[in-house]
């Protein structure tokens, strides 16, 4: 029986080129076009869904009253020659770099299905190919860029941005270059990596050293810009048809885009219509330096470790430069409370009916499930070809490609909304935010918040050392950063500094040793001495350590390889030492203390990244406060301009008032984005308010207010002295004793290079999540990198 729909099926219209088009894999869980059943793309939305067991495409249609979709499968061309039949090519004097397409690889079925036909499996209507409406629907959906595709594409294009002075180029004119001035640098017999100034033409090698290790160059090309001042600069090899290529901008030290590129490039007679790709462009160069920092894989006797599969033992294929997202997610996905929250039978069927997002691509809460799942379920975790491997040959899994993930934890955020290397830690705590923010939209909800793990309160006293009064203030937070102390001991034989190790309880008891400081006393009125003790005010169940190993040398962060010794048994014991007590009947409290509850808070991130670097907090906070609170480069320029302000290291006076009840008015936006999370305007309109615009802020307010209606006669925010304090979690039972349950190490010199693997525990033994590589670790391995690991994860035992 024919199906009776067409007529709808043709009032469809093609994806338009802001579309996402999910066709390569299921948008709430991993099965993809590759497997038996493809994948069926809704040709109303282009969400992509699953059949089978889980039936994600069935959910959606019932809840959208969509009805056709696309089935795609995908698989291999078999290939058509034997390698030893293949001819060797022809010697070429130079690299050409062709790009690989998918058309070439795989070979793709397709048919539309009637899901009103049928609810269960859909009707195939293969019929439907004859109207040349719906031939062009299919045809359209199958060449729009995917939805991962699309997202890697806008996150690189993301990384580039014109300057001044590539928008303000004046270019010497000069005339056509011939071919042999393009041929090596001008001051020396290096071809490869040179760059042309694109003010006079002069053509110069690259720098030195690149990325943290690449030999670039003799570094003539930087020596061009400072005796002459011309800042920027092409990098030849680079250029495409498109008008795409290298372009830096030594005035900014950084890659930058020319949007009149061709133009700047005729003057020296270059047509980019004719130009071909020859060389790795400096972003490729960075991917494949940090793929290189390859963390072993054999044991002590150089036999190769064991690939380990089934459930919670699934890799991460690296999508590029995202180690740093692998294994955090490895990591927090190995703990208790986050298999609870996001991966339980009841977790898998019950979210999507009620899902308020059209998609699920959009749905924080849908992404989180479907990695829980892909990591959790073993149904992933197998060998990548399905064939048996020797001990010494083995073969690991493809890995997971979580592309809609880190599009939808990235988004808007402008480090981890690009494909640039991040930091570990830095990830964690925006993951955290993120998750925080969505969980508001739940909270009708029985659901337990699983970052609450991770958070405890961090007492601060301060004592006058004239007028002995004191003042106490706890904040919340979700990492213990302690400072890493280096102490050069030689080098090994290739150069390479060397440093005593250092006790990983001694780094915590600096955290909580007294500091003193120069001190604007509210009640003796006047500069003093005064003395700062950090305590916990409360434990959390999984205590987080950053080992801040990232520090400035020569006012360059660089990453020193301090090795840390973990206590007896890789446990941390607790007790009432280590915890405040709060304001005590003999102490007299300071004068002022409401203005100091009411502190500005910080963008924790930034803080952090400009802690790492080895600034001290006074100094960050400031630089904070002057730039935004929100851009760490920023505040580090900022920084760098007043080190040698006198009041640089004083304390932070609160402004008058204390509390921020008088700040702006907010923007339409401000509002309708907290709106979006479930708040009135209402709401939304006083925390920002209340906040001087600062959206995170707004955030902790409104959840620290549930009772707020924002309504304009609702009385006005009482003094910070008189609110009751917000919650900070953890627990104060001591003694508290911890077990390591994951470390996450780095190897390179840099955050923007390198390469972030985790190892985590599981019963007696250590699994290495390194990418898609899951191996059994060598336990004399994991003694060693447990020392120089970044970030430690304990488990309250």
């Amino acid at each position: 029986m024919a199906c009776t729909h067409l007529a709808d099926l043709q009032r469809l219209s093609s994806p338009k080129l802001s579309q996402s088009v999910h066709r390569e894999e299921c948008t709430q869980c991993f099965d993809n076009q590759d497997g038996p059943q493809g994948i069926e793309v809704c040709l109303s939305c282009f969400n992509g869904g699953c059949t089978g067991e889980r039936h994600h495409i069935r959910t959606h249609l019932q809840k959208s009253g969509h009805r056709f979709t696309l089935n795609v499968k995908r698989k291999p061309k078999p290939s058509t020659k034997r390698v030893e039949d293949e001819e060797p090519p022809a010697k070429i004097s130079k690299l050409a770099i062709a790009e690989e397409r998918e058309a070439d690889k795989y070979e793709h079925s397709t048919v539309v299905k009637c899901w009103t036909c049928d609810a269960e499996k859909g009707r195939e209507i293969p019929e439907a190919f004859n109207d040349p409406k719906v031939k062009a629907l299919a045809d359209e959906t199958m060449l729009s860029l995917s939805s991962a595709r699309q997202s890697e594409v806008k996150a690189w294009e993301e990384e580039f941005e014109p300057c001044e002075h590539t928008l303000l180029l004046q270019q010497t004119s000069v005339g056509a270059i011939p071919a042999s001035g393009l041929a090596h640098c001008a001051n020396c017999e290096l071809t490869s990596n040179l760059w042309l100034c694109l003010t006079c033409g002069s053509l110069g090698c690259g720098r030195v050293i690149q990325y943290g290790g690449i030999m670039g160059g003799n570094g003539h090309g930087l020596r061009h810009f400072e005796e002459t001042g011309h800042p920027v600069s092409v990098k030849l090899g680079t250029i495409t048809p498109e008008g795409g290529a290298d372009i830096y901008c030594y005035a900014c030290n950084d890659a930058k885009l020319d949007p009149a590129l061709s133009e700047h490039l005729a003057v020296f007679g270059i047509n980019v219509k004719t130009a071909q790709k020859t060389e790795k462009s400096m972003t490729e160069m960075q991917i494949e330096h940090n793929f290189n920092y390859e963390f072993s894989l054999t044991d002590e006797d150089g036999r190769a470790l064991e690939p380990v599969f089934g459930p919670g033992l699934t890799g991460l294929s690296n999508l590029g430069n995202s180690c740093y997202m692998a294994s955090v997610l490895q990591t927090i996905f190995s703990l208790p409370a986050f298999k609870a929250r996001y991966f339980s039978p009841s977790a898998t069927t019950d979210h999507a009916p009620q899902c308020s997002e059209a998609l699920p691509a959009n749905c924080v809460e849908c992404q989180m499930r479907k990695v829980a799942d892909g990591l959790l379920s073993g149904r992933y975790s197998r060998p990548a070809h399905g064939s048996a491997s020797s001990v010494n040959d083995p073969v690991f899994q493809e890995g997971l490609r979580p592309n809609g993930f880190k599009a939808l934890i990235g988004k808007g955020h402008e480090e981890f909304s690009t494909m640039k290397q991040q930091d570990s830690e830095e990830f964690l705590g925006h993951l955290i935010t993120v998750l925080r923010r969505d969980a508001h939209r739940y909270k009708d909800r029985a659901t337990e918040d699983a970052t609450a793990v991770f958070t405890y309160g961090l007492e601060q006293r301060l004592q006058c050392g004239v007028c002995n009064k004191v003042s106490y203030r706890t904040d919340a937070t979700d990492v213990l950063s302690v400072p890493v102390s280096a102490v050069e001991s030689g080098k090994d034989a290739d150069g390479k500094t060397l440093y005593t190790p250092i006790p990983l309880v001694a780094c915590i008891d600096t955290v909580l040793a007294p500091e003193a400081l120069e001190y604007g006393c509210p009640s003796c009125g006047r500069g003093v001495h005064a003395i700062k003790q950090a305590k916990f005010a409360s434990l959390p169940e999984v205590l987080v350590v950053h080992a801040k190993k990232f520090q400035l040398v020569n006012w360059v962060p660089t990453k020193l390889d301090i090795p840390i010794i973990l206590p007896d048994g890789d446990e941390l014991l607790f007790d009432a030492q280590h915890l405040g007590r709060g304001l005590q009947p003999d102490e007299v409290e300071l004068a002022g203390i409401a203005a100091a509850a009411a502190a500005p808070q910080f963008d924790p991130a930034a803080l952090a990244q400009l802690e790492g670097m080895g600034f001290p907090l006074i100094r960050c906070q400031k630089a904070l406060l002057a730039t935004g609170n929100s851009n760490a480069e920023v505040a580090m320029e900022w920084l760098f301009a007043h080190m040698e302000d006198p009041d640089i290291d004083a304390p932070i006076q609160p402004a008058a008032g204390g509390a921020a009840g008088g700040g702006p008015e907010p923007t339409a936006d401000q509002i309708a984005m907290l709106a979006d999370m479930g708040f009135t305007s209402a709401q939304a309109r006083k925390a920002l308010r209340e906040t001087s615009g600062n959206a995170e802020r707004a955030v902790e307010w409104l959840f620290n207010h549930p009772d707020d209606t924002g309504a304009d006669d609702a009385p006005a925010s009482a003094p910070a002295a008189a609110a009751a304090p917000a919650a900070v979690g953890g627990s104060t039972d001591v003694p508290a004793k911890y077990k390591l349950k994951a470390f996450i190490s780095h190897k390179g010199p840099s955050v923007h290079s390198g390469h972030y693997v985790a190892h985590i525990r599981t019963g007696d033994a250590w699994v290495l999540f390194n990418d898609e590589k899951v191996v059994k670790a060598d336990a004399e391995s994991v003694k060693e990198l447990k020392k120089l690991a970044y970030l430690y994860v304990f488990e309250k035992a």
